[in-house]
């Protein structure tokens, strides 16, 4: 079983529960961050977001060096 990078850094062995999406790194529950990625649909002139957004997994270290203010 695959075990959450960010335990085996403080010296813990916890399963992993998903991988993040952008390095690939596997994570438990508590290292996990969930963000909505919006999801936009038509063709310009005529685009529009939709209400719920796709739900995405990343650690803290790949969340904190994300474009987040778009996704608002």
């Amino acid at each position: 079983m695959m075990k959450c990078y960010d335990c085996m850094e403080d010296g813990k062995e916890t399963e992993a529960a998903c991988v993040c999406i952008v390095c690939g790194k596997g994570l438990c529950v508590d290292h996990s961050k969930e963000f909505e990625l919006p999801v936009s649909v038509g063709k310009p002139p005529h685009v529009e977001r939709l209400p719920k957004g796709l739900p995405r997994l990343m650690c803290q270290y790949c969340l904190d060096r994300t474009i987040v203010d778009g996704f608002d």
